[in-house]
């Protein structure tokens, strides 16, 4: 998807960007804010305008991802039926001119050209317990922080949000790096101290076998503390050096693959106030649990611009797929149809009892497989319903004859929603930048792979020579 990139932009464009985004949200907020669950119980068709009903009424899912999202399938020319209102038009211009842009300097990884489920860049040890996503996340992560720590001269990288420690353990045992790996859940640290015995076996074992394959001399596994980061205060543990340090004081650097919610925001906080740490590589998620107020405004400029709140339901939609769904869209496949069953199902609950409003549904399997009112029955017994409750089977068939309109109104919000993920990700690097620090955002991961691919680096001292890595995937 087409995009700004942030790397280009300098502080007053970035500040001006701001102000576009507020607008454009404010503009849209109605579909932003929307439940698909609630398309009928909301009408929330009827929300469109009349000219732009008519022209995405009747479009397929693979007609909705060329021409609404603008992904095409590969060497296919998008060819409109009808000629779209300029308002819709406009719509879906702006959404690719202001989000900031997903696509890396590579096209497909050249990593999972031989094997899509083994990345030829890490070697069979890395890779074992690892999953193909993951293998690409903490490889090009990685790598990146090897190079922001030599060019920073960090004595030690801090792992924060670690989880069962695989980026650490690269960090550490693959790129030759002090690694301190934080993460407050014990279950998750054990099963990383675990993982590390191994892998220092099967690198012993090897380098016996092979001396010249595995570097020899003493290797470092990463250093494992379990504790909860606060976002609200520092934390001396994550400060704390691993070794004695030199005189010249230690100097850390922080990161955090897919740091959750608060996590990201507490990793630039120890940034901005904490002058051993000189480098920060941190890529987000979870927008949803972002704390409010305390998460999201952290600038005085947006803090400042009229519209400039993000309540919930704009948080989480921003932490959806977009090129998951548009590869969805385009081999239109039954798992599409989940959301229309839900929001008919939906209409069920609010007759039988009112006041329960979206409630959660635990997975119900193979709902393709399923009629209309085979789900919904399932899908009361789910929520603490009655499944015989009498069904009124014509009005359900009807809800599912508008099976693509539920589809297409998804598949605006989702065009609207990266302008939601930039917004949040402008926001944190102009409260960097309010400070005096250097801060860049730029895609790091495939976004077939990684979805929130966004890396947010920052230096004390400039940055140009660091962010060059990203350029290119075979660095």
């Amino acid at each position: 998807m087409p995009g700004v990139s942030a790397r280009r932009l300098s502080h007053e464009e970035r500040r001006q960007l701001a102000v576009n985004l507020t607008r454009v949200v404010t503009l849209y907020r109605s579909i932003l804010d929307a439940y698909i669950i609630e398309f009928f119980t909301d009408n929330l068709w009827g929300t469109l305008p009349c000219s732009w009903q008519e022209a995405l009424d009747g479009l397929n899912p693979p007609q909705l991802a060329t021409l609404l999202l603008g992904m095409p399938r590969e060497g296919e020319v998008a060819r409109y039926r009808s000629v779209w209102p300029l308002t819709l038009l406009a719509l879906k211009s702006t959404a690719y001119a202001l989000a900031f842009t997903r696509t890396p300097g590579f096209q497909t990884p050249s990593e999972f050209l031989e094997n899509p489920s083994q990345s030829s860049r890490l070697t069979a040890p890395f890779r074992k317990h690892v999953r193909p996503k993951k293998q690409h996340e903490i490889r090009r992560l990685g790598e990146l922080v090897k190079k922001l720590s030599d060019l920073t001269g960090c004595t030690q990288v801090v792992d924060v949000g670690s989880g069962q420690g695989h980026l650490s353990r690269f960090m550490s045992l693959g790129l030759g790096l002090m690694v301190k790996s934080i993460d407050g859940d014990q279950r998750l640290v054990e099963r990383a101290q675990r993982l590390d015995q191994e892998l220092l076996q099967t690198l012993e074992k090897e380098e016996k076998r092979n001396p010249k394959v595995v570097q020899t001399g003493p290797r470092h596994p990463p250093h494992h503390v379990v504790r909860w980061v606060d976002p609200t205060t520092l934390c001396e543990e994550l400060l704390l050096p691993l070794e004695t340090a030199p005189q010249t004081g230690a100097r850390l650097l922080l990161t955090g693959l897919h740091a959750c919610g608060d996590l990201s925001v507490a990793l630039l906080r120890h940034f901005s106030c904490c002058p051993e740490v000189v480098a920060l590589a941190s890529v987000g998620c979870c927008y949803m649990k972002l704390s409010d107020p305390g998460g999201y405004p952290l600038s005085q400029w947006v803090a400042g611009l009229p519209g400039y709140e993000l309540p919930y339901r704009l948080r989480e939609g921003a932490c959806h797929a977009l090129e998951e769904y548009a590869e969805r869209l385009q081999k239109a496949g039954p798992s599409l149809r989940t959301h229309c069953y839900r929001a008919a199902l939906e209409t069920v609950i609010r007759c039988a009892q009112p006041e329960l409003r979206r409630p959660g549904v635990q997975g119900i399997p193979r709902v393709h497989e399923l009629k209309i009112e085979e789900y919904v029955q399932r899908g009361l017994q789910r929520v603490g319903l009655d499944p015989q409750l009498p069904l009124n089977v014509a009005a359900l068939q009807a809800h599912q004859a508008q099976e693509n309109r539920v589809v297409a109104f998804f598949s605006l919000a989702l065009l609207l929603a990266p302008l939601v993920e930039t917004l949040i990700l402008l926001d944190r690097l102009l409260y960097l930048q309010e400070q005096g620090f250097h801060a860049e955002l730029l895609p790091i991961f495939s976004p077939e792979l990684s979805p929130r691919n966004l890396v947010l680096v920052a230096t004390k001292g400039p940055l140009g020579e660091a962010l060059s890595f990203l350029e290119t995937e075979d660095s």
